[in-house]
């Protein structure tokens, strides 16, 4: 074989696609991870089942380079060229296929394995291809320490960079772009024995993930607006999840990972639930604590207090605070309350806040998303309320959302005897919420609480004296149960809630 490079340019240029197509598999694998987790929830179970796929098909892909005897170097680049399609496409087949076609799975599957049989073929064609110019020790030593470290440049590529800066579709297909340039870079280096027709493959290939990144927040924006029911007015991919806001006629609903987080003809009812019964037991409101919260509809509830000093609004994404305070719509849902001199932003993770307090507060609210993954669990830990109460004064009372007594049974007596277990009075209660369902709430205190007590507020628009007393009365088929508390070792919540769901909608 003639080679138009000699055998150290080859060597290296292969060695570089090596590092490109590791960088290109794992960010293939994180892809589907992601995806799938925003479209279906319990990250978990779907990182890992992607992992497993596409590992064991690249095992299988491994065993099938044995096949490919002769003629490597085109084996090689035509394989780059369909890795390229595939890969380039896989996001936007994906959100297809769980906005339109309703099989998302079968194509999770079908791509997964694709992607990791073609991945796997890869390093066994570079190594012989590199067999006849250096020994094979030296050949499996470089191509798997590029490899490795080609994984590595990934896996902190993806969360720092793609994931907020270009969202999922646009990753995909500047990926798809990558594995072509590697394609593109064999070729040349084989020219000789390819020929020019490659060119026409790539050119067409290249033609294709181009319109499709160009396109891609229209694609995005389109597959959108079919898996929400009304028009998108704003959404943003943030390193820690999905946002989307919808608006229809003065309606507007929030949307996390595409569960959603409210909607304005109902949030009152949840607010007001969530904060009043809090703030009315509580013997002072100086210094009040929100958790999670971004939206600033518990920031707004909580204002409603003219004794309250200080509030201090702690949620993880600076994004939401910011759109929640700056967007000119989304701010009058909060009654403008990031514009009272009283709050106090910090957009910090909450158990690294709460672990260096040195405050006393008052009232502590968590108004934070549904237990459905570890992140989210620990913060419904026995541990973490812990820490809270340690932040709690004397004649203080903190709350939490505690999901649905009526979903997710088992998960919301879960969180009260969680917080039980710390040694605080407890008392749970519920609401019916349209947006949600029968909704629940878990109190607790240094002392006993009391639902049997005026609502003197005014400007309530649902919570008045009868509605409260009324919320600790527990039908039968959603009366407390004996459950297991949550603690970090074994995160039983995450069980009961996925359980729970399950059960009604699966």
């Amino acid at each position: 074989m003639v080679n138009v490079v000699d055998s150290r340019a080859k060597e290296m240029a292969l060695l570089f696609g090596t590092f490109l197509i590791a960088i290109c598999g794992l960010i293939y694998e994180l892809l589907e991870g992601t995806l799938s987790s925003y479209l279906l929830g319990d990250s978990i179970y779907h990182f890992s089942l992607v992992i497993g796929l596409f590992m064991s098909s690249m095992g299988i892909g491994a065993w099938l380079s044995r096949f490919i005897e002769t003629e490597l170097e085109r084996a090689f680049v035509r394989l780059q060229l369909t890795i390229a399609l595939l890969g380039g496409f896989s996001a936007f087949v994906l959100f297809m296929a769980f906005a339109y076609m309703d099989n998302y799975d079968a194509f999770l599957y079908l791509i997964t394995i694709s992607l990791g049989t073609m991945l796997g073929i890869e390093i066994p064609l570079i190594i012989r291809i590199l067999k006849e110019n250096f020994s094979l020790k030296t050949n499996i030593s470089n191509v798997f320490t590029v490899d490795y470290i080609g994984a590595l440049f990934a896996s902190l590529l993806f969360p720092l960079v793609l994931v907020p800066k270009l969202g999922l579709m646009q990753t995909s297909f500047l990926f798809g772009m990558i594995n072509l340039f590697v394609g593109a870079m064999a070729w040349y280096i084989f020219r000789s024995m390819l020929g020019q027709r490659y060119v026409i493959y790539l050119l067409l290939i290249f033609t294709i993930l181009s319109a499709g990144l160009w396109k891609s927040n229209e694609l995005t924006t389109m597959i959108e607006n079919k898996l929400y029911k009304n028009n998108i007015i704003h959404s943003a991919q943030t390193p820690y999840q999905k946002i989307v806001v919808t608006g229809n006629h003065g309606r507007v609903q929030f949307y996390i990972n595409g569960a959603i987080q409210f909607d304005s003809i109902d949030e009152h009812r949840y607010h007001e639930s969530l904060v009043h019964p809090a703030m009315m037991n509580a013997k002072a409101h100086e210094n009040v604590l929100i958790i999670g919260g971004g939206d600033g509809m518990a920031l707004r509830e909580v204002l409603k207090y003219d004794d309250v000093a200080k509030v201090t609004l702690v949620d993880l994404d600076p994004s939401i605070t910011t759109l929640f305070k700056e967007h000119k719509t989304l701010s009058l849902l909060n009654d403008k309350a990031y514009s009272s001199s009283k709050v106090s932003v910090v957009n910090q993770d909450a158990w690294k806040f709460i672990e260096k307090a040195t405050v006393l507060y008052d009232v502590i609210i968590l108004d934070l998303p549904d237990p459905n993954n570890i992140s989210l669990s620990r913060l419904y830990s026995q541990t973490f309320y812990q820490l809270l109460k340690k932040q709690l004064s004397k004649v203080g009372v903190m709350v939490t959302q505690a999901s649905s007594p009526m979903f997710t049974h088992k998960a919301f007596w879960s969180i009260k005897r969680t917080m039980e277990n710390t040694g605080l009075y407890t008392q749970a209660y519920h609401t019916y919420v349209p947006s949600f369902g029968e909704w629940g709430f878990v109190l607790a205190g240094n002392f006993p609480l009391n639902f049997e007590q005026n609502v003197s507020l005014e400007n309530l628009h649902y919570m008045d004296t009868d509605v409260l007393k009324k919320m600790t009365i527990f039908a039968l088929d959603i009366a407390e149960i004996e459950v297991e508390a949550n603690k970090l070792s074994t995160h039983r919540l995450i069980e009961y809630y996925n359980e729970g769901w399950k059960k009604w909608y699966e």
